[in-house]
């Protein structure tokens, strides 16, 4: 219990800091998610990242600060690569009008995914399938108002692996560090060719830390060439 109470204060100090308000109820669910996290994360490898604080500033609070960065209200996101669920997962729970996909290509993550949801009650489809692959659904692409990622790939990949669920008018948002110059100055062909254009990039520090984020939006302006995504072989081999 004393871990959960440490989670639900530094929540507290963390959402005063951002101006974002979390009901009691909210705070619960998200206790419920940490402890899921600290008894299944080593068996499922999902994060590398224990203890409350360090769960509810690097993880949630991380997360939740892109609700300031774009509006999410009533949106449909998908989250591309979400591994333990995040960013998508933590924007829906601080933000239930949210609709959202939580795409991985890894069953084991889905499957823990798919029960957590259950388990702290929040409505998200959890999907296992390569985006390469997803991304050629009809039923899917171009049909996101929103697509996240806090995926490592390089931006270039991101984009072309993340552009073609968004229909246009939308946005894909790509979390990276401030020092992410290179990768948008290198991603810029793919933003490009995908019919997208750079539209902000915003910096924000994690409540309680001197740690820098950058929320890098792009938006969708055009329908993206059928041809991508490749497969990723493909991608990985000769991005755009």
């Amino acid at each position: 219990m004393i871990l959960e109470e440490q989670l639900a204060a530094c929540l507290k100090r963390g959402t005063d800091a951002l101006g974002i308000t979390l009901t009691p109820e909210t705070v619960i669910v998200f206790q419920k998610y940490f402890e899921l996290l600290e008894e299944n994360g080593k068996l499922v490898n999902l994060t590398a990242i224990t203890g409350a604080e360090d769960v509810a500033t690097l993880h949630f609070l991380d997360s939740i600060s892109l609700l300031n960065v774009y509006p999410f209200e009533n949106a449909s996101v998908i989250d591309i690569g979400s591994g333990a669920g995040f960013p998508g997962l933590p924007l829906k729970i601080a933000n239930p009008s949210i609709e959202l996909t939580l795409l991985d290509s890894s069953g084991k993550r889905i499957s823990f995914l798919s029960a957590l949801c259950d388990k702290i009650g929040v409505d998200a489809e959890c999907v296992c399938s390569r985006a390469e692959d997803m991304a050629q659904d009809l039923s899917r692409r171009e049909k996101s108002d929103i697509a996240v990622s806090r995926a490592v790939s390089k931006l270039n990949i991101l984009c072309e692996l993340s552009l073609p669920f968004v229909r246009v008018g939308g946005v894909f948002i790509a979390m990276k560090s401030v020092s992410a110059e290179d990768e948008l100055a290198e991603a810029q062909n793919a933003i490009d060719l995908l019919g997208a254009r750079m539209s902000d990039c915003i910096d924000y520090q994690l409540p309680g830390t001197t740690i820098i984020h950058r929320a890098i939006i792009i938006e969708k302006i055009a329908e993206t060439p059928v041809k991508y995504p490749r497969r990723f072989a493909k991608i990985q081999k000769s991005p755009l």
